[in-house]
């Protein structure tokens, strides 16, 4: 089985459970559900609408504030993003056009314009979203893709850390949590793509297009 971030073929049954598979890529160390397991668009519409990303919540703000902080020290004025994977808010956006940057958004639940996926951006940001990826290596031709030279794209997600502690954590009990990154899976990533690749704390990747 290929993995499905970096598409080498180095992979392995890491974990069984609750009926399910869990496999290990041995060279980009992401940790994925088997395919089969995968859910459908419909039991994923149902659990993210149980969600309660309030925009006016202070420490959803916050929450935010991870990424937007150290992405915001590293850009020009006026730029160009994009909210890739917004959710039904689309708080982050918000944020980053209150900065003075002008922002599209998409999402394939709540914001499905696909025509926004036709342009390539400044920046883009990819916030609590590629755990979700079903197929994370044609996510991440599409984002490099939408990257102008020299840009910046933006990611958090939790980063897998303790194998010890995964069958009980609770970033892999959410059924729409399909695959998991560790920091040197993204820096992985970033040498496959020719991106410079920062992590200015834990569960964000700044990742930066080369402008050649």
């Amino acid at each position: 089985m290929k993995c499905p971030v970096c598409e080498q073929a180095h992979t392995h049954l890491f974990m069984h459970i609750d009926g399910v598979d869990y496999w290990r890529c041995e060279t980009c160390q992401a940790t994925y559900l088997d395919p089969a397991a995968r859910p459908s668009h419909e039991r994923e519409l149902a659990e993210y609408q149980l969600h309660n990303n309030d925009v006016a919540d202070a420490g959803y703000r916050n929450f935010l504030a991870k990424v937007a902080t150290p992405l915001l020290a590293r850009l020009a004025p006026a730029q160009s993003g994009l909210d890739f994977g917004c959710g039904p808010g689309a708080l982050l956006a918000g944020m980053l056009r209150e900065a003075g940057h002008t922002m599209a958004v998409y999402d394939p639940f709540f914001s499905p314009d696909t025509s926004v996926l036709h342009t390539q951006y400044d920046f883009i940001t990819c916030t609590e979203v590629a755990e979700h990826f079903h197929r994370p290596a044609d996510e991440f031709r599409r984002l490099d893709a939408m990257l102008k030279p020299g840009g910046w794209l933006a990611i958090m997600t939790c980063f897998q850390t303790d194998d010890a502690r995964f069958a009980n954590w609770h970033y892999r009990r959410d059924p729409t949590h399909v695959v998991f990154y560790r920091a040197a899976t993204l820096q992985y990533l970033a040498k496959q793509y020719g991106w410079e690749c920062e992590i200015p704390c834990t569960n964000v990747a700044l990742m930066k297009k080369s402008s050649g």
